[in-house]
Formats: C-alpha cells, structure tokens, sequence
C-alpha cells in the first residue's frame, strides 16, 4: 500500500501582510521561515508567499480573500519544547489561546499540543507525539 503525504498547504488571507507578519514569528521556533514569493502578476491570482524549512516550503499563504470557514492545521514537531515557543512565539505575534501546552490524552498518551487561534481565526497547532 502507498503511504499519502501531504507535500505543502496553502491558506487563503484576508489580510496578507499581517498573515506574513504573523506567521513568521509563530513559525520561527520551529524553523519556518519566508522561502518564496510570488507576486500575482506572476500566478495570476494573488500575491503568495511559502514558508519551510530545508529550502523547502510546505506552508503557503494566498491572498486571495479571508477563508471561511476557519481551519484547523497542525505542525509537528520533535520536542514538547517546540510545542512551548511556538505557542509563546505566536501568542506574542497576535494570535490567541486556543488551548495551552499540554498532554491531550483523548488523541493518545503522548501528544502534546498547543493551540493558537491566528488573527483570521484559523486554529493553528505544534503537535510532539515523542514520550518526553
């Protein structure tokens, strides 16, 4: 059987330069940073910036008008100390609580998550599955 893999993601932003500003300060403990960028004379629909890490980006913001719903979109980590700066690095960014660091052992025994609501009120989470 294949395995699926998800290889990038893209949010749609009402506001793209305050959704650069914060994401790239929630992201940074975790190593994210501003990789690409496209103007939208050159896709043909929006402005559009990715981030990763590695050269690689995995996460993009379009600004193509506020999503709506908000969505729920989960980073993993390796450590719970990631898990612990990107919730102060994104609360200090503008986001809100959406639920502290912690175990959440309704998932399993070992996740530990945090839980941030971006200023388009997407939930926006750093995920550690390791045991400590």
């Amino acid at each position: 059987m294949t395995r699926i893999v998800l290889d990038h993601i893209s949010l749609s932003v009402g506001d793209m330069d305050r959704a650069r500003a914060f994401y790239e300060k929630a992201l940074a403990p975790i190593g994210f940073t501003v990789l690409m960028e496209f103007p939208a004379s050159m896709t043909g629909t929006a402005d559009v910036a990715g981030l990763g890490v590695e050269g690689k980006p995995y996460f993009w913001l379009s600004a193509s008008g506020q999503q709506t719903p908000a969505t729920h979109i989960a980073f993993g980590v390796e450590t719970r100390a990631e898990v612990d700066a990107f919730y102060e690095a994104a609360i200090a960014a503008g986001g809100t609580d959406n639920g502290a660091p912690g175990i959440r052992e309704i998932y399993h025994p070992t996740y530990y998550g945090a839980f941030v609501r971006d200023p388009e009120g997407h939930n926006i989470e750093a995920v550690c599955h390791a045991p400590e």
